[in-house]
């Protein structure tokens, strides 16, 4: 890939930053035409193409903002149902958790493409808006035994739309008629044992798919874009012999299920030509003793080049954790005004309840120690201002102490840690307005409680066999408080700008508009609408089904819409239930 057309692309996209509902509305016949395919300069200029919604995260820099401004503060109210439509996968799919349907549905030239909780996918002529109308679907067929039907939706390239399935398949699609192209495992080298899983999105770039695994011991992949052959993959977790393995310390092996796990879609610098991801926590989740050391690269941020899979650099947000503060988060892009000089950084809400900014470049880290956004936190007294690192951090020790009081060892009682250990910003997407500069995140508030096991499990032959659900003996745990919130933070300092708590958790998303709105759902069934900058609710929808999937903005025949996909109850305690779970695509507009 050429660096200076990558260049010139950016700056034919942010030179269309303003663009609106009517601008976007205006572009030639052809642009709106199905079946054209993307290509990689569309995926480079999303923002110019606003009709559009072509990649999962709206454009590779994660921002989750549209510039259609139709629907707007004036007019939500008018905001209606259009249509809802009934996806597949509700077999097999456990009578607790439900079609665990997390899926963001792509749009390109009035066409809808999404996955059901499997991965099966299917595609909706959404260009009558009282109708929609099932183009194709393609039930290939999954294995179900002993996984959850978890998806987070696809990608589209070329005149294909390409899925990770639940029992580690890329499959991609003909966009035109559905029929397979291309159908690849991607297990690692146990493969006959099936430990791996996807639930995340696959990302398209130039010439290759990247794929994400979520479990076991977390791997990024890339394959060749025509037929789905292996490029390279690389491990979050190193192997003894690799850099960062002496980080796990143990005499048990323990690194080859240490999780560290990939559960959303990264982001992308076509000029850097590196991906940026988040890790999941260390396993065994709560027993940092166990595993003596950082426990590389858990809990982390890594930037990836794409062309080999190497670690260019990385951000460890808590070595040797034992809170389950997973960093799958999204990490997004943006640009900076920092001492003067325009500064590409990458920026994170975090689980551990903080807002961080690094150099996209170099990693170097920017702020967040002024930056807590949730509103109880105790795990720690602070970041250090000039490594991003928790002030207690001693890199002299094996097993961290931190603040004892909220962090639990073999054989203490119960401890109380904020954020939840299912809170803050977890695989909800966030969203950027880059041109107000305000940051927002939706996700769940409160502490908990837990104890410390009572003894280690030393069968680690048995984790190996069962993947890296580590056995604990002894441990208590529970949510003592328990709610969601969306909060607003301005970019470029940290600071919160407007914060608006709900009653129920939000594992939802948010998508911001240049019509002054920001869009989530609630696992409670209700689809709301807030003013961008003051966050008061100025619109509400109850579906009556539990909502995960984050909200997508569209336009199709001059008319702009909203639309998510309805999933399952959170299988976590939750403060009000009674709802039945679904799998539907819901469509709204004026």
């Amino acid at each position: 890939m050429s660096g200076t057309s990558n260049q010139m692309l950016r700056r034919i996209a942010m030179a269309a930053a303003g663009t609106t509902l009517s601008l976007a509305l205006a572009l030639p016949a052809a642009a709106a035409e199905y079946g054209r395919g993307v290509t990689y300069e569309r995926l480079v200029n999303a923002d110019i193409d606003a009709t559009n919604w072509i990649t999962v995260w709206q454009n590779y820099a994660a921002h989750r903002y549209s510039r259609l401004n139709q629907i707007n503060r004036d007019n939500v109210g008018d905001l209606r149902l259009m249509f809802a439509h009934s996806l597949g996968g509700m077999a097999d799919i456990g009578a607790r958790s439900g079609p665990d349907n997390q899926v963001t549905p792509l749009v390109d030239g009035g066409i809808m493409y999404v996955n059901d909780g499997w991965g099966a996918a299917y595609a909706i002529d959404v260009r009558n808006p009282l109708l929609g109308q099932f183009v194709w679907n393609q039930p290939y067929e999954v294995d179900h035994e002993g996984r959850t039907s978890r998806n987070r939706g696809g990608a589209l390239w070329g005149d294909m739309y390409i899925s990770a399935t639940s029992d580690t398949r890329g499959v991609a699609v003909n966009t035109g008629t559905g029929e397979v192209v291309w159908d690849v495992y991607l297990d690692s080298a146990r493969a006959d044992e099936r430990l791996d899983r996807f639930t995340a999105g696959p990302l398209a770039l130039e010439d290759r798919i990247l794929f994400q695994n979520t479990r076991n011991r977390g791997w990024l992949a890339a394959v060749d874009a025509t037929d789905g052959s292996l490029l390279w993959r690389t491990y979050t977790i190193p192997a003894p012999n690799e850099p960062g393995g002496e980080t796990w310390a143990d005499d048990l092996g323990l690194w080859e299920t240490g999780a560290g796990g990939l559960w959303t879609t990264g982001s992308y610098d076509p000029d850097l030509e590196l991906v940026y991801w988040g890790t999941g926590q260390p396993s065994p989740t709560y027993d940092p003793e166990m595993r003596p050391g950082d426990n590389l690269y858990t809990e982390a941020l890594i930037a990836i080049d794409i062309n080999d899979g190497a670690i260019d650099w990385f951000f460890q947000y808590i070595p040797n954790s034992s809170w389950d503060y997973d960093e799958n988060g999204v990490h997004f892009l943006n640009t900076l005004e920092i001492d003067g000089q325009s500064t590409n950084v990458v920026q994170h809400f975090a689980r551990n309840g903080f807002f961080y900014t690094f150099d996209r470049k170099t990693g170097d880290f920017i702020n967040g120690a002024t930056g807590q956004y949730v509103n109880e936190l105790n795990w720690t007294a602070g970041l250090d201002p000039k490594t991003g690192k928790p002030v207690e951090y001693n890199p002299s020790l094996a097993v961290q102490t931190y603040i004892p009081a909220t962090r639990t060892l073999r054989g203490d009682g119960f401890e109380r840690a904020c954020p939840t250990w299912h809170g803050g910003v977890s695989m909800q997407p966030p969203a950027l307005n880059p041109i107000k500069q305000i940051a927002y995140a939706v996700g769940t508030e409160g502490c908990f409680t837990q104890s410390g096991y009572v003894e280690p499990d030393p069968n680690n032959a048995q984790r190996i066999a069962e993947g890296n659900r580590a056995r604990w003996i002894g441990r208590e745990y529970t949510s003592d408080l328990y709610y969601g919130s969306i909060t607003a933070t301005d970019a470029t300092t940290g600071q919160i700008v407007a914060k608006h708590n709900t009653d129920i958790e939000i594992r939802s998303g948010v998508t911001a508009t240049a019509g002054g709105i920001v869009f989530t759902a609630l696992v409670e069934g209700a689809f709301v609408a807030y003013h961008d900058e003051t966050l008061e609710e100025i619109w509400r929808f109850h579906v009556g089904t539990p909502l995960k999937g984050p909200p997508v903005v569209y336009a199709a025949a001059g008319k702009q819409y909203v639309a998510f996909v309805s999933s399952a109850r959170h299988t976590h305690p939750i403060n009000w239930d009674g709802l039945e779970y679904s799998s539907t695509v819901w469509v709204f507009g004026l």
